[in-house]
C-alpha cells in the first residue's frame, strides 16, 4: 500500500476519533438535565452526586455506547454490500436486511411474552435471523443458475422485497393493542430505544466476532469489488467467500437496528465518506467508515434530543442527511 496513503488514514483515524469523543462530552449533556462540563468531569473521577452519577452513568453513557456501537456495525454492513454487489447505492435498510429484521422483531414483541431480562438479549437473535432469511429471500431471487449474479438485479429484488415486508409489518400491527403498536412505530422511526447497559451487552458479541473477521477478508473484498472473472482468475471461490461476507453484513446490521430501530443511510453515506477520503482500498477506508458511521449515527440522535423539547428519532435525522444524498448517489450513475 502507498506509504502516504496510510499516513492519510491515520490522520483522518485521529480526526475523526477526536470528533467522536468530542460528539460523546456533547452528547452527555444532551437532553432536559443539563450538567455542566466540569461536573461531568468531577463525576467520572468519582465526585459527583447521586443524580449527576444516575444520569451520566445510567441514562446516557449505554445510549451513547449503543448508538456508537450500531452506527459502526451498520456503516460496515453497507460498506461489505457495497463491494459485493458492486453498487454504491446498497444499504442494508435499503435493499431488505432492515425490513426483515423489523417483522421478526414485530412478530416476537406482539405474539411472544418474554420477561424484561430475556427479551433483551433475544432481540438481537430474532432480529438476526429475520435480516438473514430476508437476504437468502433476496439472494434466491436474484439467483439465476448458470450466470454470475447481476448487482443491479440483487438490488432491485431488495427494494422490492423491502416494500413487501413493510406492507406487510402494516398488517401484522393492525389488529395489535394499541401501546405495542407505539413501540413498534418508533421502532420504525429509528428511535434509540435500547438504552440500558445490558442493551450494549447484547449487541457487542456480534462486533466482536464479525468486525475482525471482516478486516481479515478486506483483500477478498478488494477483489470481489472489481469482477468476477477477476477473482475466479486470482483463484478466490466466490460463493464460499460471497456467503461468508454476506452473513457478515447480515448480522452487524440485523443486530444493530434490532436495538436502534430502524435506521437507513448510515451505511450508505460512511463507506462513500471514507472513500473519498483514503481511497478504494478495503484495509484503508473499512476502519475509517466504522468511525464515520458511529459519529454521524451519534450526531443525529444528540441532534434528535437537543433541538426542540420533544425528541426526534436518530433515524429520521439520518434520512433528513441521508436521502438528498442517495438521490446525488443516483443521479451521479445515471449520468
Amino acid at each position: 500500500m502507498n506509504k502516504q496513503r496510510i499516513i492519510k488514514q491515520r490522520i483522518f483515524l485521529v480526526i475523526f476519533a477526536l470528533l467522536l469523543v468530542s460528539t460523546m462530552l456533547i452528547a452527555i449533556n444532551a437532553g432536559t438535565a443539563k450538567i455542566p462540563i466540569n461536573r461531568v468531569i468531577q463525576t467520572f473521577l468519582n465526585n459527583g452526586s447521586f443524580n449527576e452519577q444516575f444520569i451520566i452513568f445510567k441514562l446516557r453513557l449505554p445510549r451513547i455506547f449503543i448508538t456508537v456501537l450500531a452506527g459502526m456495525g451498520l456503516s460496515l454492513s453497507g460498506a461489505i454490500l457495497q463491494s459485493l454487489t458492486r453498487n454504491d447505492l446498497a444499504d442494508p435498510g435499503l435493499i431488505g436486511i432492515n425490513a426483515g429484521a423489523g417483522v421478526s422483531i414485530s412478530l416476537l414483541f406482539l405474539f411472544i411474552p418474554l420477561e424484561p431480562g430475556l427479551f433483551t438479549y433475544i432481540v438481537p437473535l430474532v432480529g438476526m435471523l429475520g435480516g438473514m432469511l430476508t437476504a437468502v429471500l433476496i439472494y434466491l431471487f436474484s439467483y439465476e443458475r448458470h450466470r454470475p449474479l447481476k448487482p443491479l438485479r440483487l438490488i432491485l429484488t431488495g427494494v422490492g422485497v423491502s416494500t413487501a415486508l413493510s406492507g406487510l409489518m402494516v398488517v401484522i400491527i393492525s389488529s395489535a393493542q394499541r401501546e405495542k403498536v407505539d413501540f413498534i412505530a418508533k421502532w420504525l422511526a429509528g428511535n434509540i430505544w435500547g438504552t440500558d447497559w445490558p442493551f450494549v451487552y447484547a449487541l457487542l458479541p456480534w462486533l466482536i466476532v464479525f468486525v475482525p473477521l471482516t478486516f481479515i477478508k478486506a483483500q477478498k473484498l478488494n477483489i470481489l469489488s472489481l469482477s468476477e472473472g477477476v477473482a475466479i482468475g486470482l483463484g478466490v471461490a466466490i460463493k464460499k467467500e460471497r456467503l461468508l461476507l454476506l452473513l457478515s453484513a447480515v448480522t452487524l446490521a440485523a443486530s444493530s437496528v434490532a436495538v436502534t430501530g430502524g435506521i437507513s443511510f448510515i451505511g450508505l453515506m460512511s463507506p462513500h465518506m471514507a472513500k473519498r477520503l483514503v481511497g478504494q482500498r478495503h484495509q484503508l477506508f473499512l476502519p475509517l467508515t466504522m468511525l464515520i458511521g458511529g459519529w454521524l449515527l451519534l450526531v443525529a440522535d444528540t441532534l434528535g434530543r437537543s433541538l426542540i423539547n420533544t425528541i426526534i428519532p436518530a433515524g429520521i435525522i439520518v434520512s433528513i442527511i441521508g436521502a438528498p444524498y442517495f438521490i446525488y448517489l443516483l443521479l451521479r450513475d445515471v449520468d
